[in-house]
């Protein structure tokens, strides 16, 4: 058994901190290498749990959630018959449709972006460039609600409030004890841009001073003078987990929808990307200088 399954088996019905996403690609993975082994294709595994070879193709990925007897029925066909290999695979199948801590706010945020967050809380490694806005991990309460104002004008005081929450339960992950890696590249343009006002741009500013005093927390700016750069056309992240099985991810957010990126291709040509707008970018050594010059120069005429 791979280190996963063990890790299943042994600690039960806990489920590790990731949530269910990444338990959803991990038995996914499993299963679809359990398929591969065996010489079986999608379609045929699909006939034996009543579904199509495209149903096999979305479990094999983790984007939907398992019924643990068509798991049952899939280790049957692919010949897994030891008793505790299956109930490791069983019970990482009954985790993986455990409801992660940001189901309370799936009123407030489409279901695209639900399978970001149990993907951002499982990760080792999260590098993210950005050209419009501060990341989200790296916002302050204020500043995030401006943000929120521009894309939704006409929220209550209750959804802003939730809305505003779930961005600080999402920040509590560069906290933990075993928190991931943040890699932050922004724009100069990001901290130029008066969002929410002077105040909350100044406050947002000197978060962001103490943010990279943080050891898991790399901040880089790429100024106004590196001209055009490699990731020009758009903010994308991405993420790299613990677990050997799982490749790195790329995450593209578009206005109504996002783009989830796995293929070994794709990931090298954003990772290339990254290093490239690293290397555009002052050091992350020269940042908390550059902050500290704009956090005087907000509000200055221009």
């Amino acid at each position: 058994m791979t280190r996963s399954q063990v890790s299943a088996g042994t600690q039960q019905e806990e489920a590790p901190t990731g949530g269910p996403t990444v338990l959803r690609i991990l038995l996914g993975t499993q299963l679809r290498k359990l398929r591969e082994a065996k010489g079986i294709t999608r379609e045929d595994a699909g006939w034996e749990i009543r579904a199509s070879g495209s149903k096999i193709s979305r479990m094999e990925l983790g984007r939907v959630s398992f019924k643990e007897r068509d798991v049952s029925d899939l280790l049957t066909l692919y010949g897994v018959t030891a008793e505790n290999e299956r109930e490791a695979l069983l019970v990482l199948a009954r985790q993986a449709n455990n409801p992660g801590w940001w189901q309370q706010f799936s009123d407030v945020m489409p279901g695209w972006f639900q399978s970001y967050l149990g993907l951002e809380a499982a990760a080792t490694l999260i590098r993210t460039y950005e050209i419009q806005f501060v990341p989200g991990l790296l916002q302050t309460p204020d500043y995030a609600r401006a943000v929120i104002m521009l894309g939704h004008a006409g929220v209550t005081p209750e959804e802003m409030n939730k809305r505003v929450e779930l961005r600080r339960q999402r920040q509590a992950i560069l906290d933990r004890p075993e928190g991931p890696q943040l890699w932050a590249v922004i724009d100069e343009a990001v901290l130029r841009r008066p969002i929410g006002g002077v105040e909350v741009m100044k406050a947002q500013i000197e978060f962001l001073i103490e943010a990279a005093k943080k050891p898991n927390v790399r901040l880089q700016i790429i100024p106004f003078h590196a001209g055009g750069h490699a990731a020009a056309g758009g903010p994308f992240a991405v993420l790299r987990f613990p677990e050997p099985e799982l490749p790195d991810v790329v995450y593209v957010e578009q206005l109504t929808s996002a783009i989830y990126l796995d293929k070994r291709e794709d990931v090298d040509q954003y990772a290339m990307a990254m290093e490239r707008v690293c290397i555009d970018a002052e050091p992350p050594s020269h940042t908390p200088e550059i902050l500290g010059k704009l956090l005087h120069e907000v509000g200055r005429p221009a």
